[in-house]
């Protein structure tokens, strides 16, 4: 394996940490309605603030998961030839 497949095996890590970073950032699907059962108010701003952070982070993730397949893939070319 030469140095090429050194530098596609570290972007593939640091992607990979970088979507397990995305993922982990992004409230639950259900988070909204634990806050109402427990009586806690949000306000018209957070609330939409709150989509809009979290729309950006699923774009982000699904950004970083295209990039994740085309090194996994472009790794396995490589792995193939050598």
């Amino acid at each position: 394996m030469g140095a090429l497949g050194y530098i596609i095996g570290a972007l593939v890590i640091i992607v990979s940490l970088a979507i397990i970073i995305a993922v982990l950032f992004q409230q639950g699907r259900r988070a909204g309605i634990n806050g109402a059962i427990s009586g806690g108010a949000d306000t018209f701003l957070s609330k939409n603030k709150a989509r809009t952070v979290d729309a950006i982070l699923a774009r982000w993730t699904k950004y970083i998961a295209i990039l994740f397949f085309i090194l996994a893939i472009v790794a396995n070319a490589i792995a193939l030839k050598g």
